[in-house]
This record gives C-alpha cells, structure tokens and sequence, in this order.
C-alpha cells in the first residue's frame, strides 16, 4: 500500500482553509449570546453555512445540528486520501447509539428519539441490526463489546458497568484507527482525549468516594500517564500526575474539586475541553497536512455543541452569562 504522504493532503486543506472563514467564531457566539431575540441569534448560524431554523424548539435544533452532521462526514469522507482520518470522529455516534439501544431493549423502550447520525454506519442500520440480532457487518472490537454489555444487563448487571465496556472498545478502536493512518498529530489527540477521560473519571470517583478497584473498571489505556499508575494514586495528588501535560490546569482543579468533595465541575470540565482545543489549534499553524483535517473535524464538534449550549440555554431562560460559562475555547 502506498504511503500517503502531507502533499496529498494538499487540495482537501485548502478547501478547510477556505471552510474555516465559516466556523463559529467567539465574536459570532457573542452575538448569539447578546440577541435580544431568538431569532436574532439563529440567524446567526446562516453566517456558518447552516440552514434555516423556522422555529427555535428542541426538536429543530436537533434536526438542523443532525442535518449539518450527516453533510460534515459525507463530504470530508469522500474527499479526504485516508477516511480513517474522519472514521475516528464518527465512532462516538455508532457507541453511542449501542447504548441507546442495549438500554431502550433492557426496559422496552422506544430508541428512535434518542439515536444520532453522523456514525460510521447509520443510526437505521445498528438498530436493524439490533432487531435481527445480527451484528456481522460491523467492525469486531464492536461486536464484542455490544455482546459483552447485552449479557451484562441480561444478567440484571449494573447498566454503568455496560457504559464501561462500550467506553473501552470505543477507545480501544480510537486509538487502532489513528495507528493505522500514521498520523503522530492524530494519534496525539486520541492520547489527549484518553487523559482528559480519565482525569475526568478520577475526580468523579474522588468525590464519590471510591477506591481503587473502582478506577481500575473505569481507567482506560492508552493516555500519556499510565492508567495503574493514576489508579494508585489518593485523591489530591492529581496534579503530580499530570504536571507535565496540557492538562495541568485541569488536574489542578480536579485536585480542588477532590480535596473538597463537592462543589460545580463546570470550570474543571471546561480547563479538559480547553486543553484539548489548544492542541488542536495547532493544526491551524501547518499550510497543509492531515493535521487540516483533524483541527477541522475537531472544530466543528465543537461548534455543534456550542450552538447547542446557546440555544438551549435560550430556551431555558438562562442569562447570557450563565450559558458563556459553559462554553468552550472556539477553534477561530
């Protein structure tokens, strides 16, 4: 197989150079957050190069961020010489219908309003295949972990140790995929993302109290700081771990959040969300180069949440400043 090299990345980045004069900037959700009205603040979104929202309800926006999503992988799918690049963006979408479906299927509950687009397979072809108990067309890191969790909540097991399992294959096809495409900048934001998960879930055990054993089920490997070493360390001592990292800051205040056992996690998941975000905006100082696509795709996954927490934070009634709290680093 011929190596692909960063000069055949040469037309799809000047293209995203070109798409990135769309993206959500922070001016553009200042805007937003400022409206006086609501439709003030959706016509905002035709400046990005969405369609129209006729009416602000949950329902449309759904719709509209679906609509968007489906276009997003679609066209940088077909274009791009490795679609292994954009396949490690859409695999949340396929676990993340798995677990739809596992847990509607455990209770008797209808799935459809909760599946989402944008997976590597549609959402209509994983529940098809759930119906027909048949999953030979998906990948086997899926297959075994769909299986495993099925089994679990047919045991009466507990539905977060399901989430685990589905969360370990998830990374665990993450981490494949961006190896296979021999990208370092790739494979370096998957590492990112694996720490910030486990940062993540080694505050939330903190405050709930849990010990090791527990971390061991939840940490996942893969990351920069090895998984046994941060299960073996006390709550407080976070920042030790990761005092060499992007999510320094972070770890800081996880340490904080710990040491005081309760209080918001909304600055602390934003300093996780944030360090990511810089190290994709690195792929915005390299003229061409799979990189473009990364820091793009990344982007836009960003910006798809934004224009939720805006609106939705609209339609609650919430002040402006409220919502900004909950908003991350933009890529623009």
């Amino acid at each position: 197989m011929t190596k692909i090299k960063d000069t055949d990345y040469l037309t799809i980045s000047t293209r995203i150079r070109a798409m990135e004069n769309k993206l959500l900037t922070r001016e553009r959700m200042e805007r937003m957050l400022e409206a006086h009205t609501d439709d003030e603040a959706v016509k905002v979104l035709s400046e990005c190069g969405y369609g129209e929202l006729t009416e602000l309800t949950h329902t449309a926006l759904d719709a509209l961020l679906a609509q968007a999503r489906a276009a997003l992988y679609r066209e940088l799918r077909s274009a791009v010489p490795d679609p292994g690049l954009v396949e490690v963006f859409q695999m949340k979408y396929d676990y993340h219908n798995a677990k739809v479906l596992l847990k509607a299927q455990a209770v008797g509950a209808e799935a459809d309003r909760l599946l989402s687009g944008g997976g590597r397979w549609s959402a209509g072809a994983v529940k098809d295949a759930f119906q027909r108990d048949s999953l030979r067309d998906f990948t086997e890191p899926f297959r075994r972990a769909v299986t495993q969790a099925q089994e679990l909540l047919n045991a009466g097991g507990d539905p977060q140790l399901a989430d685990f399992v589905l969360d370990r294959a998830y990374f665990e096809e993450m981490h494949a995929a961006a190896e296979a495409t021999g990208s370092a900048f790739l494979q370096g934001y998957v590492r990112l993302l694996t720490d910030a998960t486990n940062l993540r879930s080694a505050v939330r055990s903190a405050r709930m109290g849990k010990g090791s054993d527990f971390l061991h089920q939840v940490l996942l490997s893969g990351g920069s700081v090895d998984a046994r070493t941060l299960a073996s360390r006390k709550g407080g001592d976070l920042s030790a771990a990761f005092r060499a990292g992007a999510l320094a800051e972070a770890a800081a205040l996880g340490d904080s959040l710990s040491a005081a056992g309760s209080g918001e996690l909304t600055a602390f998941e934003r300093a996780c969300d944030d360090a990511v975000m810089a190290y994709l905006t690195r792929a915005r100082r390299i003229p061409f180069g799979e990189q473009a696509v990364v820091g793009y795709l990344y982007a836009r996954e960003n910006e798809f949440t934004a224009i939720r927490t805006i609106l939705s934070g609209r339609m609650a009634g919430l002040d402006a400043d409220t919502i900004r709290e909950r908003l991350r680093e933009a890529y623009v």
